[in-house]
């Protein structure tokens, strides 16, 4: 069994399926995300000599961050792949017969 389709990464696509909006846990994951941009690109790699050159480099950080970066908390995978991975294995849970 691969570490995406763990019990606790499991519990852990069931969960943020439920797409929790403007409570706590919500503006806890931004914050953090908003923490780590200023720490590993704006304090790290500026100054910037212009708005447009850290909205170029801003981008570039999120692609990376979502295609790229690897993270411990989700099995050592990245953002896009946990959730493609989430997806999947949603959809093969629906096609599971419940036996009763």
């Amino acid at each position: 069994m691969n570490s995406r389709s763990s019990p606790e990464n499991r519990w852990l696509c069931a969960t943020c399926a439920r797409e929790t909006v403007a409570d706590s846990y919500d503006n806890a994951l931004a914050e953090t995300i908003i923490g780590l941009y200023k720490t590993e690109l704006v304090h790290h790699q500026g100054p910037w000599k212009s708005g447009d050159a850290l909205e170029s480099a801003t981008l570039g950080w999120v692609d990376w961050f979502n295609h790229r970066r690897l993270l411990e908390a989700i099995g050592w995978a990245t953002p896009t792949g946990f959730e493609e991975a989430c997806w999947h294995n949603q959809a093969e849970d629906a096609r599971e017969p419940v036996l009763n």
